[in-house]
């Protein structure tokens, strides 16, 4: 819907959207101003105007946004897979769309509406066209055009409104003359109702207006304006700054007394003023009348805008209203005051996780004036951290820590004397630790955070907390558990005394993580539920623990095999996620669900929850102990697809003859598994060597560190390589000692079941021979079905009847256009690394190997 303003382009969306009541479709409607146009809040404010709309939607793409990293296509691709789900038409209403038209907002809007499911629809309503591919969709088909020719009065709709809603009585002649004039535009209509109510010359009046659009507008305005009494012209103007306005506040902008007073009183005259609330407290003006308020300002006092904007960013800092009294202060171009009240608002927005605001702040500042205060440079330095420019970060460091030192000791900082202020040489540490960890340099981890506690004072409980983590993190990185786990807990014991219950239960994950590799699964999970405990107490407040305390809970019940609890698990901390606006482990709630796919038989859906696990998972905080890449390689040997998981091999550079290390221990334990799958089908006794002594390694230092949880899987595999070149006793040894060294043993289900037949088998030949005891037993009862129905690590290849999903489809038909890789993966708004994962997926399932074979097989299977 594009016409110029006041063609009653909203006034049609709300009388639409009444109509709708009692049908079979969901409406979601956001009204947008100017300070949507950065993608962060435009996607946001998209994102949560559906949620209510379709309930369950939105949670990881608000994590994603909120990480202040996001790209849209992760973003978009994870709200499109949650629309296509919705039972009813959805309709997203995009009102005032001109005022974030920029590329950066159409880039995203343009994949949005290229993939929208079926049945959801959206409507834009603008001043001007956007700068979307319209001709594109026109001639498709897919685009639905209302412009001003459709909006436009007719001359009965204009008699009808003068005459019977604006009461003026005119004559025929007078409507038709009006219509004319303003060509069916019904802000200039209302404008001329305005104006002619009161004067005896109403024909004159009407003989005299003419004009174009933006004269009308100025002429009228200059009408209305002029038969309003002096007081309340000038309170129009000094008003006009405020996007919203309610009594108080018009008081401390205009300098009067009567601000409540006059909004009903400009209420009442229908002055393009509308009520944002039931109680009428709070108002705005109507969008046209505000611009053109502010223009007259701008021409005849532009020096008191200035005022007027520091006047509002007073009043609003007042009432603690943070974000409003930093835009004004931005708008007041006060940049001394927006960088003062940033820095207040500081320790409330690390708190409340609200970064994304906080470095859109920052990104208005001039550089000059965050180089100027430590606190911000510091902070500036953290978001160049979070949106991966982690190199930008360190001189942001240095400047603060350069302004800090020339301030003479004993003298007073020129700066907020603000508890952030005080602890900003610890925080820098902390915040030098966490680059050293996401760069995975073990060593400056620990020497970061030692220089943190040297700094923090006795009472700066969160950064000793932060500090005494990353070492914890750092000892765990180096697969020394016991350090880690002793480090760590001292780390929740300084949240404890901060009173920071979010963190401290948040950090339950990590400790448990710890106890799994530690060999203790039951004591990780009495760690959870001690936890979810104290979690479900506190109520909403700490949903977003909660959600990953269930997450973490439902991992451990899976690898017991108790996959019913798993799942119910997972389906209690979705609901949780979905009033938690962010989690750092939200991608650990879909590696949980590919978990259970697998367990259940479904490797193309364990494959695409890992997929989207992938999707928003951001490295730095914790160490990658168990990459994604790794567990889709373990899905797809288990599933007999050997040329992907050597893929994985190859781009990830692991080796048999790598030195042993816990970081790298899942891949290579991946690995093993790769080459005993590869062997099966293709005897190799010198890569089996290569790949047990690999093990020997593995085991060696998992001993000496006593990650008993480790050992338990090394000796699985150290079993099924003998067994795989026919090493029978020491294969039944080595199957022994997995199942009998470990302190829990029979917590471990999964990860026997999952390697298959030969695994089956290797349990039955040391049942007989008498090793590993009752849970061998246990361990074939519940494998007796499934090794019935599924193959072990490379049986076979899927079924090549499995069926090409709907995006292998549309990859398939144009592979059989004359279009280059790039250009494919352009018009499907894909990267080139995705589609090759798609074309790869389709020459398994038609089994083929070039793209010229594959439209071939297609089309004998009337594919195409």
């Amino acid at each position: 819907m594009s016409a110029p303003a006041g063609f009653g382009k909203t006034t049609l969306l709300a009388e639409w959207l009444a109509g709708t009541h009692g049908e079979d479709r969901r409406i979601a409607w956001l009204s947008l101003d100017a300070a949507d146009s950065d993608p962060a809040s435009f996607w946001t404010y998209v994102v949560s105007a559906l949620q209510p709309a379709v309930p369950g939607i939105g949670s990881s793409a608000l994590e994603l946004i909120a990480s202040s990293s996001m790209s849209i296509e992760p973003v978009l691709t994870t709200v499109l897979n949650e629309l296509a789900a919705a039972p009813t038409d959805v309709w997203l209403v995009l009102d005032d769309y001109h005022l974030v038209d920029s590329d950066d907002v159409g880039d995203g809007m343009v994949f949005l509406l290229e993939h929208l499911p079926p049945q959801v629809h959206v409507v834009i309503s603008t001043r001007a066209d956007p700068g979307l591919p319209l001709s594109r969709w026109r001639a498709r088909g897919e685009l639905v055009e209302i412009r001003a020719a459709e909006l436009r009065f007719t001359s009965a709709e204009a008699a009808a409104y003068l005459n019977e809603v604006a009461g003026l009585d005119l004559s025929a002649g007078d409507v038709t003359a009006l219509e004319q004039r303003t060509e069916g535009w019904i802000a200039a209509l209302q404008l001329a109702a305005l104006s002619i109510q009161g004067r005896e010359d109403v024909a004159g009046f009407i003989a005299g207006f003419a004009g174009n659009d933006r004269y009308i507008v100025d002429y009228l305005v200059e009408e209305v304006l002029q038969h309003q009494p002096g007081p309340v012209r000038e309170f129009l103007s000094r008003s006009a700054v405020l996007d919203r306005l309610t009594g108080p506040l018009c008081d401390a902008v205009t300098g009067r007394d009567d601000g409540s007073d006059m909004l009903m009183a400009l209420e009442r005259a229908n002055l393009f003023i509308v009520p944002m609330d039931d109680r009428r407290e709070w108002y705005r003006y109507h969008h046209l009348f505000a611009d053109v308020l502010r223009a007259r300002l701008l021409s005849e006092q532009p020096e008191q805008i200035p005022l007027l904007h520091q006047r509002a960013s007073g009043w609003y800092e007042c009432h603690d209203l943070t974000g409003d009294a930093v835009r004004h202060a931005l708008a007041a171009r006060d940049f001394d005051r927006a960088a003062y009240l940033m820095e207040l608002a500081a320790p409330s927005i690390r708190r409340n996780r609200q970064d994304a605001m906080l470095f859109g702040w920052l990104k208005e500042l001039p550089d000059t004036a965050v180089r100027r205060s430590p606190v911000l440079s510091v902070f500036y330095g953290f978001m160049l951290m979070l949106s991966g420019n982690p190199d930008g970060a360190e001189p942001r460091f240095e400047d603060a820590e350069r302004a800090l030192a020339a301030v003479p000791e004993g003298s007073p900082t020129p700066w907020t004397d603000s508890e952030e202020l005080q602890t900003l040489p610890a925080t820098i540490a902390v915040y030098r630790a966490s680059l050293a960890q996401a760069r995975g340099d073990v060593a400056g981890t620990s020497e970061h955070a030692r220089h943190a506690l040297d700094l923090a004072r006795p009472g700066d409980h969160l950064a000793r907390g932060a500090a005494a983590g990353f070492l914890g993190l750092a000892a765990w990185a180096k697969g020394d558990v016991s350090t880690a786990l002793q480090t760590f807990t001292q780390a929740v014991a300084s949240l404890h005394a901060a009173g920071n219950l979010v963190d401290e239960l948040s950090s339950t994950v990590v400790r448990a993580d710890m106890w799994l590799a530690a060999g203790r699964p039951g004591k990780a999970r009495r760690l959870y539920q001690r936890a979810l405990r104290l979690a479900e107490a506190q109520g909403e407040s700490v949903a977003r623990a909660t959600a990953d305390l269930h997450v973490g809970l439902s991992e451990i019940d899976c690898e017991a095999g108790d996959l019913g609890s798993a799942k119910r698990h997972l389906e209690t901390a979705a609901a949780f996620l979905e009033r938690a606006a962010m989690t750092e482990s939200r991608y650990r709630w879909f590696v949980a669900s590919g978990l259970i796919a697998q367990a259940e038989g479904s490797p193309e859906s364990a494959i695409n929850l890992l997929d989207q696990a992938e999707q928003i998972y951001r490295p730095g905080f914790f160490p990658d102990v168990r990459p994604i890449a790794a567990m889709k390689a373990r899905v797809w040997i288990a599933a007999g697809r050997m040329s992907e998981a050597a893929d994985w091999a190859h781009d990830r550079g692991v080796s048999v003859t790598d030195d042993a290390s816990y970081l790298s221990e899942f891949d290579h334990l991946t690995l093993v598994r790769l080459l005993i799958a590869q062997h099966r089908s293709y005897p190799d006794a010198g890569a089996l060597d290569h790949a047990r002594r690999l093990l020997d390694r593995l085991a060696e230092d998992a001993e000496s560190s006593g990650r008993a949880g480790s050992l338990v899987e090394i000796r699985m595999l150290q079993a099924l390589a003998h067994a795989a070149q026919g090493h029978r006793p020491q294969a039944r040894e080595a199957l022994g000692r997995s199942l009998a060294e470990a302190p829990e043993s029979g917590e471990y289900v999964r990860l026997f079941l999952d390697e298959g037949a030969p695994m089956m088998g290797l349990l039955r030949d040391a049942t007989r021979h008498g090793i590993a005891g009752n849970h061998a037993h246990r361990l074939l009862g519940l494998g007796a079905s499934a090794e019935a129905q599924a193959p072990g690590p490379g049986q076979r290849p899927l079924s090549t009847a499995d069926p090409l999903s709907g995006r292998e489809l549309q990859v398939l038909r144009l592979l059989a256009s004359e279009l280059s890789g790039p250009q494919i993966a352009r018009e499907l708004f894909i990267s080139h690394n995705t589609l090759r994962t798609h074309t790869r997926h389709i020459f398994t399932k038609l089994e083929v190997t070039t793209r010229r074979a594959a439209v071939l097989r297609a089309r004998e299977r009337g594919l195409m």
